[in-house]
């Protein structure tokens, strides 16, 4: 019954993705780099998050389903991975982490800064940002000023309300799609509203897996 539930569900995303992609509005989602890609840019599969550094299902897929995904598909080169912010409030420490995360990009240590603000929770403040900021190695006077100026406001919030274009209205919020050499195809994407078990993104990749290997060989 579950996993009818988790079906039905995704079904009704995709077919609001279809009207989106059909309409343009989603078209260029995938068109920036911006140093928060893991995985093989050319690989077949790209899952894209929309996340909150202060959602606790978010949290969740991170410390249960994330591992999965990275072992299976991330690290063999299957699924490039995208990660984009969706903040739940305008102001407060979901944003300030988020801003952290990026000033930590800045520097190269993006993903180092990710990891540890979802593994180490209790602390999304400046000064645990500090303590993180040392404990990856970055300078800290740069980090600070990074911090204080807040110039990455406005990306993040472009990046949530690109999610809520999408049909997003809470996190974590994920989009599956088939993409070769980094292009997206023309078909709508799979969109999975929430963290479902690993069960339900393997399923989904491993069909799109299928189909994109067929494609490959047409």
């Amino acid at each position: 019954m579950r996993h009818l539930v988790w079906i039905t569900v995704i079904v009704g995303f995709v077919l609001l993705m279809a009207l989106l992609w059909g309409n343009g509005q989603a078209s260029d989602f995938l068109g920036r780099d911006d140093g928060r890609t893991r995985g093989n840019l050319q690989a077949p599969i790209t899952l894209v998050e929309y996340s909150d550094f202060t959602c606790g299902f978010c949290v969740k897929f991170f410390q249960e389903t994330w591992p999965r995904l990275r072992d299976k598909y991330i690290e063999t080169g299957k699924v490039r991975f995208l990660y984009r912010d969706f903040p739940r409030a305008f102001q407060g420490p979901g944003v300030d982490a988020a801003i952290a995360a990026r000033c930590a990009g800045d520097q190269g240590r993006y993903w180092q800064m990710h990891d540890r603000l979802f593994t180490n929770g209790g602390g999304l403040d400046e000064a645990a940002f500090q303590r993180h900021a040392k404990a990856i190695g970055l300078d800290q006077p740069v980090f600070v000023t990074c911090l204080k100026e807040a110039r990455h406001t406005d990306p993040i919030f472009q990046d949530r309300s690109e999610g809520v274009s999408l049909g997003f209205r809470g996190t974590p919020g994920f989009v599956l799609l088939r993409t070769r050499g980094g292009e997206q195809e023309k078909e709508p994407p799979i969109v999975i509203p929430g963290a479902f078990p690993f069960e339900v993104f393997e399923e989904q990749i491993d069909r799109l897996l299928g189909v994109a290997d067929a494609k490959g060989k047409s």
